[in-house]
């Protein structure tokens, strides 16, 4: 079957294997599908052994950076022909990789580093695949946000995948704000340049006590997870620009403590001189967060002990 990749670069015969340890394993065939195979971020161990049977097995080995990609496949001793799949080119070489799909060829897209859809342009053939009603088959694996979120110590129940920030202070802040009440932890990627100025804003829009955690070159060998405040870690990194990949947590916002007694008889007490004591208590509610019965209940033997 001819491929429409006619001008593919010339490379090394292409050898169907990979190794493992002292292990050649001859790569199965794949069915005709959009395989989307996550990859290292760091650690090339960190590889699953059937993303290196999608790697070497498929008919078309679409990647980000061919150079990234190179030097795992290098790792494994599978030579293969690849192909770039970048922002750049993606409006023309996406309708060929379909094509390559509706013609009966495997076609896997390896990430530069976790996986593929997370920040690069991925998403686009996958909506493509999708819209012409080829199969999509993900092969999971590697992922910063998630590697952050299980190290952070912050919850895991919930969270929420921020990507970047916005670069200007501004759009920065707006876009921090409507993230505020999402009841979850927050992740987020940032740049060495940015962290700071990202750290300040996190801080002066969520709350500098607001717990966080920033982590670094993860899996790599100088890997660091620092956990702290928003407050602590705006002004640690203030000067400071770190190397490496960067990944930050935020914790969700701690729950706001109950009233106490006295100030909720207070508010109660105000607002029923200036409405009726039904209305007193819904907007004693609203501003407390207590139920109505419970308040309206409390507005009345307020009334009742002070003989009104």
């Amino acid at each position: 079957m001819t491929s429409v990749f006619t001008d593919a670069p010339e490379e090394p015969e292409e050898v169907r294997s990979f190794v493992v340890g002292q292990a050649v394993i001859a790569a199965r065939p794949l069915p005709a599908a959009l395989h989307l195979v996550a990859t290292p971020i760091g650690n090339l161990g960190d590889v699953t052994l059937r993303a290196l049977e999608t790697l070497a097995g498929a008919d078309v080995l679409a990647c980000e950076d061919t150079r990234v990609t190179r030097t795992l496949l290098n790792r494994y001793g599978i030579r293969r022909k690849t192909l770039s799949y970048h922002e750049h080119n993606a409006h023309e070489v996406g309708p060929k990789l379909i094509a390559e799909i509706q013609a009966g060829r495997s076609v896997a897209l390896a990430s530069d580093a976790g996986t593929p859809l997370v920040s690069d342009p991925g998403f686009r053939l996958v909506e493509a695949a999708v819209a012409a009603g080829v199969p999509v088959v993900p092969i999971p694996g590697a992922s910063a946000p998630l590697a952050a979120l299980i190290a952070s110590g912050l919850p895991v129940a919930e969270f929420f995948f921020a990507g970047f920030l916005p670069p200007k202070e501004v759009a920065r802040r707006s876009r921090l704000d409507a993230l505020k009440a999402v009841p979850g932890t927050l992740i987020f990627f940032e740049s060495p340049q940015r962290l700071g100025a990202s750290l300040a804003s996190m801080a002066a829009v969520l709350g500098e006590t607001r717990k966080a955690a920033v982590a670094r070159e993860l899996t790599k060998t100088f890997e660091e997870v620092l956990r702290a405040t928003l407050g602590e870690l705006a002004e640690r990194y203030a000067d400071l620009t770190p190397k490496g990949e960067i990944v930050v947590c935020v914790g969700p916002a701690e729950p706001d403590a109950p009233p106490e007694a006295e100030e909720v008889d207070a508010l109660l007490q105000q607002l029923a001189e200036e409405m009726p004591a039904s209305k007193a208590a819904a907007e004693a509610a609203r501003r407390t967060g207590l139920p109505k019965s419970e308040l309206f209940r409390r507005l009345v033997a307020l009334k009742e002990d002070g003989g009104g």
